[in-house]
Formats: structure tokens, sequence, C-alpha cells
């Protein structure tokens, strides 16, 4: 499981170290790992090979000429790139997923249980501000899952 927030550096080449704890999990059985971009926010997800693929197959098949689905299909398979750690354990993110997450040098690697999201740092850490501000001033009701959710 992909838990914790890190502040990481990215080269000016796009690479990205991922952290040691994260590797072996990530890159289990030598399969490689996916990235694409988040269609919700302005942010990439890494999934390692064996939680992407199903998530695939399932797109792939939504019935395509329902312009929301086909939108999705575009917009998560057409971003979708294959990554391998290199021998420093880096990811190489290209300039187009790149350029559609804003990134610059600082990033965010967030767990999210079975994937991570990255982040330009400083768009997390001004998302996370309203979205923590959303949880203390709801405008609607909660959803019936979180208002059942105990923690």
């Amino acid at each position: 499981m992909f838990l914790g927030v890190n502040t990481l550096s990215m080269d000016t080449k796009g690479r990205l170290a991922i952290p040691v704890k994260y590797r072996k999990e990530l890159a289990a059985d030598g399969a490689g790992m996916v990235v694409t971009v988040n269609p919700h926010d302005r942010c990439l997800w890494l999934y390692p090979e064996r939680e992407w693929q199903p998530i695939a197959q399932r797109v792939s098949r939504l019935p395509s000429l329902i312009p929301q689905n086909k939108n999705l299909q575009r917009l998560l398979i057409g971003y979708a790139e294959e990554v391998q750690l290199d021998g420093q354990g880096r990811i190489l993110l290209s300039k187009s997923l790149r350029d559609y997450a804003g990134m610059n040098k600082q990033v965010a690697l967030v767990g999210q249980g079975h994937k991570f999201e990255i982040w330009d740092n400083d768009a997390w850490n001004n998302n996370r501000e309203e979205w923590l501000e959303a949880f203390r001033n709801p405008q609607e009701g909660l959803s019936e899952e979180l208002a059942n959710l105990a923690l």
C-alpha cells in the first residue's frame, strides 16, 4: 500500500527518483509502471502495471459512442505511458505529462493506496489548503459513504 506525501526534486530531463521504500512494490516481478493523467485534477497517476491493466481494460471497453466515455478513453489511455525504474531508481516523465500537470522542479508524490498521484508541489500545497477548508466548512452535506465512515 502506498501511503504518505513525499516532496521530491525532478531534474531538467523530467527524471524523478522514487523513494527506496516504494521501488520494490512498484516494480514487483520485474513489471513496469504506467503514468497517465488524472482527468479530474491537474496531476498524474502512477500505477504499478498489475494495478493498471484491469483499469485500462475496463476503460477501453466502455461504449465509445458515448462522449464522456470517449473523452475518458482519450485522456486516461491516450496519455498513458509505460515507465521503468532506471539504475538510480528514477522514472522519466515525458514533457507532455509534465506540461499537463504544470510541473516544475519540486513535485509531491502522494500515496493513494494502490497508486500514487504526482503533483507540482505548489499546486499540491494550494489544493490541500482548499480541500482542508472544504472539510471545515462544507457547502453541502457529506456523502453517505463519508457520513458512515468511522475513522
